[in-house]
């Protein structure tokens, strides 16, 4: 039989250190979001007559979560055929919350006046790649005009839209350093309708060393993006996976931030840095930032972890949870390997759907609004 979780025993952790790029600007640790805590198991007789001994948890079911029971009408009596008098109750999504009605996005007559959203975790592999692409190209769908920027350089968002990183001929790299190059000189076409792409490749880790010798060198990216603004409805920018510097110019630049975090229990852990992260750059460069939302993915509700974390993240967050959530489904390694989103590689697909649904809830909280 498995061994509980032992609360009783659990040792002091180590705060998270981050390195700092200038003097004690990401210096500070955040506080700690509490570790998962089963409820405490009752020692009796399980269903085939033995007993457990103390200290000892058996998990038989997944925790449900509650949802609003309706009776079913009486055999005899007919439904009532006036519609009025009928009662709809909302599905529960995976959240745990009544998921709402998303208002279809009505298609644009003039483009410009971009709103520019970072995707940023500084723990890796939680999807902030391929929420920026499927997003990217969800609010393309809408008739929206999209420009994604691949921050991170290792390139991934560049080469998950099929483009070979030797093969660039300039790079955001280029429009960071070079006062010569233009937007127009790097930003390149996707295989989206109305998404272009500004792509990076392994140069880019440079301009991380070089920047920090420049005067303003936080306001670097915003300072190239400017011209984009006017051009573009929306702006998505793929940072990568650390607190540096090139993640601060992202959060310098950008309006709002979606952090898309894995349902998984070390995911969870880091989010409160992020937010001391966000908290410092609001305070001392970015006035206007603010935490769009927190996308739930890789979720898999036949596990009792997913559910125990995306519970905890809604008791955590709150309302500022998305209430889409992305679970896990091979089509989203397919589509990479094949360089294009998953809503046009598979576009009737659960995935292909979650992020439509994401796409409208971004447009009501933010773009429409």
């Amino acid at each position: 039989m498995p061994r509980g979780l032992d609360v009783g025993s659990s040792k002091p952790q180590r705060g998270i250190s981050v390195n700092d790029f200038s003097a004690g600007f990401l210096g500070s640790s955040a506080s700690e979001i509490p570790p998962l805590v089963r409820p405490p198991f009752v020692t009796g007789a399980s269903k085939d007559g033995s007993t457990s001994p103390a200290g000892e948890q058996t998990v038989t079911e997944p925790i449900p979560f509650r949802t609003t029971v309706v009776a079913e009408p009486e055999p005899e009596r007919e439904p009532d055929p006036d519609p009025g008098d009928t009662e709809t109750t909302a599905e529960i999504g995976a959240t745990g919350r009544p998921f709402p009605v998303l208002p279809e996005p009505q298609p644009l007559t003039t483009h410009g006046n971009a709103r520019i959203i970072s995707m940023c975790n500084q723990k890796g592999g939680v999807g902030k790649t391929t929420t920026t692409i499927n997003l990217g190209a969800s609010l393309a769908e809408y008739g929206r005009k999209v420009l994604l920027v691949d921050f991170d350089p290792q390139g991934s968002l560049s080469v998950g839209l099929g483009l070979n990183p030797h093969d660039m001929e300039a790079s955001i790299y280029n429009l960071l350093m070079d006062r010569e190059t233009s937007l127009d000189d790097v930003i390149v076409p996707t295989v989206v309708p109305g998404m272009d792409l500004l792509p990076s490749n392994i140069d880019l880790s440079a301009a991380e060393v070089q920047l920090v010798h420049e005067v303003a060198r936080e306001q670097t990216l915003q300072r190239v993006l400017a011209p984009a603004i006017s051009k573009y409805d929306v702006i998505l920018i793929d940072c990568q996976p650390s607190l540096g510097l090139l993640t601060v110019n992202a959060l310098t630049a950008s309006d709002s931030v979606i952090v898309p975090l894995e349902c998984e229990y070390f995911a969870l852990r880091g989010v409160a840095l992020l937010k001391t992260t966000i908290d410092k750059v609001r305070e001392r460069l970015n006035p206007k930032l603010k935490i769009e939302g927190v996308l739930g993915t890789m979720y898999d509700g036949r596990t009792l972890h997913s559910r125990e974390v995306m519970e905890r993240l809604v008791q955590a967050w709150g309302d500022t949870v998305f209430h889409t959530v992305i679970r896990r489904t091979i089509k989203f390694s397919d589509s990479t390997v094949a360089g294009e989103p998953i809503t046009t590689y598979a576009s009737t697909s659960s995935g292909a759907d979650s992020y439509r649904s994401l796409a409208k809830e971004v447009l009501a909280r933010c773009l429409d609004a």
